[in-house]
């Protein structure tokens, strides 16, 4: 058979990081099982499940860099097939996130129910008696100028990049991720001094679901730019080849917009 490729699409070379990021992922989530019923060995399981999803990632975003840089597979074709599946991406997690507003908006405003006998809500009080909010001025509205803020420097450094200033890209980026270092220890600070736990009813459960996950999607973000500071660090990020630093932009910019919705709906009207 002839080696000779005659069309401009990737056929991908057979690797064994998806077979290995799932095993990682599926260990994972057994440590934070056994870590949440308090087993001995849940910590062990839970540290080496983390560092191998890290490792994992590492590994498969190197073929991934390669066949772009080095092998050229990333024709007009190729990288209108990869924003697809970007923005499904995307998508899913917009859904995702729905399911989330849908809990607390039904919680809200139709009360009661299932678990009426469980968590019992008066008609017409939300938050449910007994729970103290945030002030959505507070912390909330800090951390929603830090986002604000970091969606403007993440599109300065794309910016920069087209017009080939390394420098500022460079510059750009380290601003972006440590405005997300800081959305996150905000928010960790908060949680800890929160007048309600995940177990003090619907609106707890809710409201720490609905941010905590939002909270997760900042520390991907963060580290989906991270990546792209350091190859900015080695010069591999190009006008012409940038579809990494593209789709950490797209990403940022949706955790942006979620967390605007979470700012109006759960801090500022939820309470």
């Amino acid at each position: 058979m002839s080696a000779t490729q005659d069309h401009p699409y990737h056929l991908v070379n057979p690797s064994p990081m998806p077979l290995l990021t799932s095993f990682a992922m599926l260990a994972l989530v057994v440590g934070a099982a056994l870590f949440m019923h308090e087993h001995a060995v849940a910590p062990y399981v839970l540290i080496g499940a983390f560092i191998a999803v890290i490792a994992c990632c590492y590994f498969w975003w190197r073929e991934v860099i390669r066949e772009g840089l080095q092998d050229h597979a990333h024709t007009r074709e190729v990288r209108t097939g990869l924003r697809a599946g970007m923005a499904l991406f995307i998508i899913s997690e917009v859904m995702f996130f729905f399911a989330f507003f849908w809990a607390y908006f039904n919680a809200s405003l139709f009360p009661v129910l299932p678990l009426d006998e469980v968590w019992n809500i008066a008609t017409g009080v939300w938050p449910p008696e007994g729970i103290h909010t945030f002030d959505a001025f507070d912390l909330p509205f800090i951390n929603t100028l830090v986002l604000l803020l970091s969606g403007t420097t993440v599109t300065w450094a794309h910016h920069a990049l087209l017009e080939r200033k390394n420098d500022e890209v460079i510059k750009a980026l380290w601003i972006t991720v440590l405005l997300g270092v800081s959305f996150t220890a905000l928010q960790a600070y908060e949680y800890a001094h929160a007048a309600f736990a995940l177990t003090d009813g619907v609106y707890a459960a809710t409201f720490y679901l609905a941010t905590g996950f939002h909270g997760v999607h900042v520390m991907i973000g963060t580290a989906f730019l991270a990546v792209c500071l350091v190859r900015a660090y080695k010069g591999t990020l190009t006008p012409e080849g940038h579809l990494g630093f593209e789709f950490a932009a797209w990403y940022w910019h949706f955790v942006d917009v979620v967390w605007l919705f979470l700012f109006v709906a759960v801090y500022w009207w939820g309470a």
